[in-house]
């Protein structure tokens, strides 16, 4: 009975309370902490609730919070209820629990200089929350729920819906955190912020720092500490994780290069950021399976630019240049598509790598030193040294771009490398075998590889030592042919030609290569060539001479001139008919006489009395083609 005479007295005491409550003087002392506590001016334009049974709250509706004289309010709330401490109220004195926002709209705008319409809220919070403030902070707990974010700068926009966050105010404490959640660009993301020191950070001075920010993009955290003096400080540990670092940049709103390769990220650095630059030490990174460390620095004054020096055991180009095709698929053509240069244009690079084993596609490569540098759409990547094909590579390879056009220019020089190796990787031609030197300066400009094979120019040069040409055999041929010049030239597609030298200087005018002096010496043979290959076409049409040497106290060796014509990959090599017509003791004295018009006449006379048919009269006159293309048959029943 007494514990129920107890609270029956506590009850209508609570009635009387509320009963005998001065809502007015409620709702301004409402007002006045909230003021307090956040620096800014409450604006309330709706209807006002005030409970003391059984919940203690006052609730604002369509409520505006100005600060810094600004005309429209930096945050508006649909509705705010701030929950009372609930002895103090039945003392009359109003105190607040916690505050809930409900459908909060937030305005952060920042000018060209950089200042915001939240410093003067800033500034009020840290004057606020000092020690010897005359009216300390009286709740601890901010809630937002379905709030909006609008943020404004010259260059930018950016919006944050359906926020839920819990900010643990610093009443009894001076630490701050919030948590919670937001959707930005349709991904959910999960937040958490962490400061050791609120009143310090609001000062400017250094406190200590902890952020967290999780979504399906991209991971990142972040442990260290912050100042904000004459600019933005920071320093700490910086990790950052990412199933696909293409859908975290495309996610940010930053274009990724190329089409190909930036899946699995990982990066855990020193992190050091002042102002808009940040500089990252002790950088352990993982792209694509490629492990690398080194140091890397990165800017945003109003151009990106990211510096890296870095190093690798082991680095694979293969993703990034997978879906760069030279040919069309299932074709011998080049490729027609246009080339897609925008994102040469977005950020400027400077990077140097190092790495033990380099594979690009099917090429691998040892120790090599690399750099790259794309300044203004201009992209300029250069080879140190590089352990390539068995020999040494050296070089630089350059691309500018005017809309959809590219300007490329490569220096190349190969020193000792394995030609058969060398060759199928630059040049798609898998029947050369040796080691040389091969040197290369070209340019050309097009929209499309095609465009560039059209305009290519430039010079190069090949010198080869014992090594083989294979496909033919150039030796067995003319031996053979040496005997029975018409007996035809039989498989001769099959074995190889060897050599011990090979020299060859290329000259490119507008896509087509002209050879003055190709020379080929082996020890039973010798090839000299001249001519053109037109690289759009992908084709040949040399003209040469093979030769047999010839020995000490021995007659001159067999000559035989040559064709070589038709695509790079499969060419058509016949000899010179007519020079083996007249290497042949019996058909040479018919091609001389089917060559003199009464011979002819009379021979074509005797021909149309056997079958018996008469040619028409300017058929007639016509050079004698059939005879002569008949006679190696005939005379090779003769030989």
């Amino acid at each position: 009975m007494p514990i129920v005479a107890l609270l029956g007295a506590a009850l209508i005491g609570l009635f009387a309370v509320s009963w005998l409550l001065n809502r007015d003087a409620l709702r301004e002392a409402v007002e006045a902490q909230i003021r307090a506590v956040t620096g800014l001016d409450l604006v309330v334009s709706g209807d006002v609730d005030v409970s003391v049974f059984p919940g203690s709250y006052v609730s604002f509706h369509e409520v505006g919070l100005r600060g810094g004289g600004d005309i429209d309010p930096a945050l508006s709330v649909d509705v705010l209820t701030a929950n009372l401490r609930l002895l103090p109220l039945l003392m009359q004195r109003f105190e607040i629990a916690d505050v809930m926002m409900l459908r909060p709209r937030i305005r952060v705008s920042r000018d060209a200089a950089g200042n915001s319409n939240w410093t003067p809220f800033i500034d009020n919070i840290a004057r606020t929350m000092r020690p010897d403030a005359d009216h300390p902070l009286s709740f601890s707990e901010i809630r937002i729920q379905d709030g909006v974010l609008d943020y404004l700068d010259p260059s930018n926009t950016e919006r944050l819906d359906d926020i839920d966050l819990s900010l643990a105010w610093p009443s009894i404490s001076r630490s701050f955190a919030a948590t919670g959640q937001f959707d930005w660009r349709g991904e959910r993301v999960d937040g958490s912020l962490s400061v050791s020191d609120f009143i310090a950070a609001l000062s400017g001075d250094r406190s200590g720092l902890k952020a967290r920010i999780t979504s399906a993009p991209i991971k990142v955290a972040f442990d260290g500490t912050v100042a904000n003096r004459a600019s933005l400080m920071m320093e700490g540990t910086l990790t950052a994780d990412s199933l696909s670092l293409r859908n975290a940049m495309r996610w940010i709103g930053q274009a990724p290069p190329g089409n190909g390769g930036f899946g699995r990220f990982a990066l855990k650095a020193r992190a050091s950021l002042v102002g808009a630059s940040v500089a990252l030490t002790n950088v352990n990174v993982e792209l694509d399976r490629n492990l690398a460390e080194g140091v890397m620095t990165y800017s945003n004054n109003g151009r990106q630019t990211l510096q890296a020096t870095l190093a690798a055991g082991a680095l694979d180009f293969t993703p990034y240049i997978s879906t760069v095709r030279l040919l069309a698929s299932g074709a011998r053509d080049w490729n027609r598509q246009l080339f897609d240069l925008n994102t040469l244009s977005t950020t400027d690079l400077d990077m140097r790598l190092s790495a033990a084993k380099v594979t690009v596609g099917s090429s691998v490569l040892g120790r090599t030193a690399l750099g790259a540098n794309l300044r203004n759409g201009t992209l300029a990547l250069s080879i140190g040294e590089a352990q390539m094909y068995g020999g040494i590579v050296r070089g630089s390879f350059g691309i500018a771009h005017s809309d959809a056009v590219a300007d490329v220019k490569a220096q190349f020089q190969f020193t000792d490398v394995d030609l058969q190796a060398t060759a199928s990787d630059l040049f798609g031609i898998d029947k050369l075998t040796g080691r040389g030197n091969l040197g290369m300066a070209l340019e050309a400009s097009g929209s499309s590889p095609f465009g560039l094979a059209q305009s290519l120019d430039g010079t190069a040069t090949l010198t080869g030592h014992d090594g083989a040409i294979s496909g033919f055999n150039v030796e067995q041929l003319l031996k053979r042919l040496e005997r029975r010049p018409l007996s035809g030239a039989g498989n001769f597609r099959s074995g190889s030609t060897p050599f011990s030298t090979l020299n060859m200087s290329v000259k490119f005018n507008d896509g087509i290569a002209t050879a003055d002096d190709i020379r080929i010496e082996g020890p039973a043979a010798t090839l000299t060539l001249t001519g053109t290959a037109s690289v759009p076409a992908r084709e040949y049409d040399f003209k040469g001479v093979a030769s047999l040497n010839s020995v000490a106290n021995a007659p001159p060796g067999f000559d035989l001139p040559f064709v070589i014509q038709g695509p790079w990959d499969d060419p058509l090599i016949f000899p010179d008919p007519e020079s083996l017509i007249r290497r042949s003791p019996g058909a040479a004295p018919l091609l001389d006489a089917v060559k003199d018009r009464k011979t002819r006449d009379a021979v074509r006379s005797v021909l149309d009395r056997f079958t018996g048919g008469t040619k028409p009269a300017a058929e007639a006159d016509k050079p004698a083609v059939a005879p002569a293309a008949t006679a190696p048959a005939d005379a090779a029943k003769a030989n």
